[in-house]
Parts: structure tokens; sequence; C-alpha cells
């Protein structure tokens, strides 16, 4: 195989059945050492600097790996799981509603923000 085949894979040919976030470290180096030979020293790189070779390699432009509305989705998840404790303690059907709505409402929230990056 020479170096120009090697060049013309494209990113739909690695016939990834995950994005590369998900993947562990040892699938990464895998596929590196298998199809991205120009990814040189993958075995000794740690998963987000293969991550960003590979990226590198296809010409993807870094997106914000990390939402900037993290902290807002982890303060809105506390008050979820805070809200489940006191339905589970409530006897009131008319308050276990309200909460449940209110839960439901939060959630959606989280899923926005999560989306809006």
């Amino acid at each position: 195989m020479s170096d120009d085949n090697v060049k013309e894979i494209s990113f739909d040919e690695l016939g990834l059945t995950k994005s590369l976030d998900k993947m562990t470290a040892k699938e990464l180096r895998e596929l590196c050492m298998k199809k991205l030979p120009m990814i040189v020293g993958a075995t000794s790189k740690s998963k987000d600097e293969l991550v960003t070779a590979i990226k590198e390699v296809f010409g993807f432009t870094e997106e914000n790996a990390v939402s900037p509305y993290k902290d807002q989705i982890l303060s809105i998840k506390r008050e979820i799981r805070s809200l489940r404790a006191e339905k589970e303690q409530s006897t009131e059907r008319a308050k276990r509603d309200y909460i449940r709505k209110k839960i439901n409402k939060l959630k959606k929230r989280t899923r926005r923000l999560a989306r809006a990056v």
C-alpha cells in the first residue's frame, strides 16, 4: 500500500460503529494501527491525543469538547435528583404531579442545553 492510497481513505470508509469520543483508547489505537498508519506513535498516545490526531487527519475542526453549559446542566441534574427524593416522600397526589411536571421541564431544559453546542 502506497502513501497515496492511505491518504485517500475517507472517514466513512473507516466503518465506525460509534463516535470517536465514545470509543475506548484501545479501540482507537487498533483503528490507528490498522487503518491510519499516517498517525505515528499511536500506542503511546492517550485517548484525547488519539481523537485529536484522527480529527486532524480528516480535517475536522475541533468542536468544543466540553459544553459551555456543563455547569448549568449539572446543577439542573442535582435539582432533579432532589426533586425526585421529595416526590418519593410526598403523600399528596397533586404535589407529586406538580413535582413530576417540574422534573420533566428540567429534563427538557438539560437536553436543549446539551444540543445547543
